[in-house]
């Protein structure tokens, strides 16, 4: 048997929830049916929930005859690699975990040339392009995996905060709603969610911080 592995994330950017980076290995004899499926940028799909069922679904049939790796990095441990060693690193320590957890491939391909090209010394296998995601169907798989599971553990941290909250959107990214969202929950717990990356820099979250010390003195 030979093996391709395709290698994405989803989250980087997000203030609230997990990173979670994804492995798709495929047989060779598979990778046609792979193909087939017309598989995109899991970006392209749109956040809309019928966008998060279709990748939810494509997601299903590509585990049925792939064998798929996840690993998450909740909030405090990718703070926590913020303050020491850096997002990128992080990323690559999880993609060592995924290639660890599969067998033995003839070929690694990853989404993002600077940020795993340098795991060519571990792996000599492995290759990084940008935009991987767009011109590979094995990756554009691991994309299309990792943000589904990125929807499904947003969904679950999201849903004890909607009976006091109401529905809860913007994907936990930066942005106007989520910033809506944080204000509330400070306002009315003193505090912020658990779920939340302290390492970020928007400017919003040292708001709230401060707030938060001057309500608490």
């Amino acid at each position: 048997m030979s093996w391709l592995l395709g290698i994405d994330e989803a989250g980087r950017g997000p203030v609230v929830g997990p990173l979670v980076l994804c492995g798709v290995f495929v047989e060779d004899v598979d990778y046609p049916r792979l193909k087939a499926l017309g598989l995109r940028d899991s970006k392209a799909y749109g956040s809309s929930s019928k966008a998060k069922l279709q990748r939810a679904q494509l997601a299903a049939e590509i585990s049925e005859f792939c064998t798929v790796s996840v690993h998450y990095a909740e909030a405090k441990e990718v703070d926590r690699w913020v303050a020491q060693g850096g997002l990128n690193e992080l990323e690559r320590d999880l993609a060592r975990r995924v290639i660890a957890d599969g067998p033995p491939t003839r070929a690694i391909i990853a989404d993002g040339k600077r940020l795993f090209s340098s795991l060519s010394e571990e792996y000599p296998q492995l290759e990084a392009f940008n935009r991987a995601d767009n011109d590979h169907p094995v990756v554009a798989a691991a994309s299309i995996v990792a943000k589904s599971e990125r929807d499904r553990r947003l969904k679950e941290i999201y849903q004890p905060y909607e009976e006091d909250f109401g529905p809860l959107g913007g994907g936990g990214y930066p942005n106007a709603t989520t910033g809506r969202f944080l204000r509330a929950f400070a306002e009315r717990c003193g505090r912020l969610p658990e779920e939340i990356r302290h390492s970020w820099s928007w400017p919003l979250l040292a708001e709230i911080a401060s707030s938060l010390e001057e309500g608490g003195q």
